[in-house]
């Protein structure tokens, strides 16, 4: 008995194959081989084509299966991860009517910051638990401005994972952690926000029908099955948006708990029991996947968009061609900490919800022309995305919530060495690398959704931990040093 997990991600498209007895993968494969490209037709603006995506999911759904050498039949559910706060608009015969605006774009920010003031600051924090910011809702207000014509076709809106659970199904649903990630859930009526519909002048017509996170959200169509090799009928069982869910991958589910991801974005996210906010918007607060009304569990989450974007683009540009990350990597350990006096501040993939939804761009500071080579500048790159994160996680400390041990999946930037030493360093805590995936995840959260599993226990008994990393005192002062270098220039331009 075999359960198969996609993540849809704006770089790519992970699929695992989780033998459902051991927890164990069988069998993973990704498309593209090189990050899928994003529209940027306009500064700030970054959109994809949902048909991409679904021409991903298919190649990579059939390169785990040749890998696994699984019969098709066995896999007994399927789950969906996706890239949150996409929006995503087709019409009545289930076609995209345009390029999804994905979740880096910032053209809605205005849109989100009026409702924000119109609707009230305060109502809207305890009612959404976020300002509408720049979010799903916000972006469909952009279209309904801007391409009438379009908006006008539209049939239903919905999320990236939506989208691809209606390419397997043919079924438009979606979930409330769904709705509340596109700030349109209103937390204390437990029901679509009224305020920010009526406001938008939105019709909730355009809303699909809610499922369950776990749970019968659709079964796969004929047509696909046999283009896929799968089952028809295959049940799909559950869909959370990819950072949810990379926490549910690391059995991050009860309040306290933190995980992090450094793939093309940065997160950390911890779990939550209140209905609290940042008085400032600055992280997002979202339904986790274990969320009842009952028995609130909220995701807290820390985003900074420019993380591995920038770590690809220096080993694309400024590195030797034909260069690995492992040997960037070992650039980067080749100059000393503080990368001698030169701070990147890695805000170049959009406007950061952290720094209060300002466009600040990537920048670098104290480049001298006769000390910095590529080495430094591949050093300070990573040492400028901890500190990211580290400014980041001072706003959560803020908020109540106190970080002791990260929880990350041994991954993606995960694998740097320095950004693993200059985490610990700087933010003085514990990481806790863990082998598994957020297509992992989304797999073992389709075996929860089927009932395979009788509860996350149950489901992640498997979870390995492969290494920890303790903060290095003196090395620690260092990272601090060079923070609070740039921290002052960050500042000097907010």
């Amino acid at each position: 008995m075999y359960l198969l997990g996609c993540d849809i991600g704006c770089s790519s498209v992970k699929v695992s194959i989780v033998d459902a007895e051991t927890g164990l993968p069988v069998g993973t494969d990704f498309y593209p081989k090189e990050e899928a490209p994003i529209i940027a037709q306009r500064p700030g603006w970054a959109e994809q084509n949902p048909e991409d995506w679904w021409i991903y999911v298919k190649k990579a759904i059939r390169g785990a299966l040749g890998k696994s050498g699984v019969n098709g039949e066995d896999i007994k559910a399927i789950g969906i991860a996706y890239q949150m706060h996409g929006l995503v608009v087709v019409d009545k015969n289930k076609v995209a009517l345009r390029p999804s605006i994905i979740w880096c774009d910032s053209r809605a920010v205005i849109y989100g910051e009026r409702a924000f003031h119109a609707i009230g600051e305060e109502r809207c924090l305890s009612h959404l638990l976020n300002s509408p910011g720049n979010f799903t809702i916000a972006r469909l207000a952009w279209l309904k401005e801007y391409e009438p014509q379009t908006y006008n076709l539209i049939y239903k809106i919905m999320l990236p994972g939506d989208y691809i659970a209606m390419r397997m199904t043919g079924e438009i649903r979606t979930t409330i952690p769904g709705l509340s990630e596109g700030i349109v859930w209103d937390f204390q009526d437990h029901c679509l926000s009224e305020d920010l519909l009526r406001y938008f002048g939105i019709s909730k017509d355009l809303i699909a029908d809610l499922v369950p996170t776990f749970g019968l959200q659709g079964e796969l169509l004929g047509s696909v099955a046999t283009e896929l090799g799968l089952k028809k009928g295959t049940p799909v069982t559950y869909r959370m948006g990819d950072q949810s869910n990379n926490a549910l991958s690391l059995n991050v589910l009860r309040p306290g708990e933190v995980a992090a991801t450094a793939r093309t974005s940065g997160v950390v996210y911890g779990v939550n029991s209140k209905l609290n906010y940042d008085v400032r918007s600055r992280v997002n607060t979202f339904a986790h996947v274990n969320h009842t009304a009952e028995h609130p569990r909220l995701g807290v989450l820390l985003c900074i968009n420019g993380v591995g974007i920038l770590n690809a683009w220096v080993k694309k540009t400024i590195a030797r061609n034909g260069i690995t990350y492992d040997q960037l990597n070992d650039l980067a350990a080749s100059v000393p900490i503080g990368s001698e006096g030169l701070s990147i501040l890695p805000f170049g993939n959009g406007a950061e919800r952290m720094l209060e939804n300002k466009q600040v761009d990537c920048s670098i500071f104290g480049l001298n022309f006769n000390i910095h080579h590529a080495a430094h500048i591949a050093r300070a790159a990573q040492e400028g995305i901890v500190f990211a994160f580290k400014y980041g996680m001072d706003i959560m400390n803020e908020m109540g919530i106190d970080i002791e041990v990260i929880h990350a999946a041994h991954s993606s930037m995960f694998l740097s060495p320095i950004l693993r030493e200059a985490l610990a360093g700087v933010t003085g805590t514990y990481i806790e690398l863990y082998d598994t995936n957020g297509a992992i995840g989304a797999a073992k959260g389709a075996g929860i959704g089927a009932g395979i599993y009788a509860s996350f226990e149950e489901a992640f008994s498997s979870l390995k931990k492969i290494a920890e990393i303790e903060p290095d005192g003196l090395k620690a002062d260092k990272y601090c040093g060079a923070y609070e270098i740039w921290k002052e220039r960050l500042e000097k331009i907010l």
